[in-house]
């Protein structure tokens, strides 16, 4: 794909990108899709997925206590615990406020070992990883931000969000489904927004403005950035996903390259 081209515009030492596409073909590849990137927050689809693997396994259910009184997990899947950003105390009461929190992640981890008795990352590692083939990857820390991983190993992943052999398909669309709809928050990065919408793990693009998505995108896009400049995108209406990873902090950089990067994809894909 020609549009894959532009990160070389990017003013990042070094950045990868591919799509790829619902029947799990990959559209296109350019730049080193195998270097090891730091994740930052696209590390939390991937911890969400596990979350999820657990609750099929039937070792967590989706709301059962959880994290601080009155929360559950589904409340720290979707950022509507009330947990605070990045300490583990309660700012505010469970399901009244989008309050997107690295300490919740970190307790959903820790939740799921307890109920497990497996370390969280070895979990992870069992029950995504392993059986996706994403063997350049691992979670080296908080499973909120701390994972590392390819472009090669996120297009496995990313295949998996649109055609799911790990997951229910029916627990996926959970996942992709709005929890708690109508609440504000800030998307961190983008600043205040009245329905800061987010399902399972996994940010909500619809309405919101500004985005680091594209004009095109559909309503329905999901996916996660991570602030060490990385993105993970599904857009259900485009029938495809696209990965890009790079080794310079999210920024202005970003903002500006980020949204007409994904509509040329979006055109691309359209044109083809």
């Amino acid at each position: 794909m020609q549009s894959l081209a532009l990160i070389e515009n990017w003013p990042v030492p070094t950045a990868a990108a591919a799509v790829v596409r619902a029947d799990g073909r990959v559209a296109g590849r350019h730049g080193p899709t195998s270097h090891r990137f730091p994740l930052a927050s696209v590390t939390k689809p991937l911890a969400a997925y596990a979350v999820l693997v657990a609750y099929e396994e039937g070792a967590v259910e989706l709301d059962e206590p959880a994290g601080p009184e009155g929360a559950t997990v589904r409340h720290l899947l979707a950022h509507t615990s009330g947990v605070a950003f990045d300490e583990p105390r309660a700012s505010s009461a469970p399901g009244t406020r989008r309050l997107y929190s690295n300490a919740g992640f970190e307790l959903l981890g820790d939740h799921v070992a307890k109920a497990t008795d497996i370390p969280f990352a070895d979990y992870l590692r069992e029950a995504v990883l392993e059986p996706l083939g994403m063997t350049s990857t691992s979670l080296e820390g908080s499973p909120a931000k701390d994972g590392v991983s390819t472009v090669d190993d996120l297009v496995r992943f990313a295949a998996e969000l649109q055609a799911p052999r790990l997951l229910d398909p029916r627990t996926v669309l959970e996942a992709m489904t709005v929890v708690h709809p109508g609440l504000a928050g800030v998307l961190p990065g983008y600043g205040h927004q009245k329905n800061n919408d987010w399902g399972l793990g996994l940010e909500i693009r619809d309405a919101k403005s500004p985005h680091w998505t594209g004009a095109t995108s559909s309503p329905r896009t999901f996916g996660h950035f991570g602030q060490s400049g990385t993105f993970l995108w599904v857009d259900p209406d485009a029938g495809a996903a696209c990965v890009a990873l790079t080794d310079r902090d999210f920024g202005s950089w970003a903002v500006e390259a980020w949204p007409p990067f994904t509509d040329a994809v979006l055109a691309e894909l359209r044109a083809g």
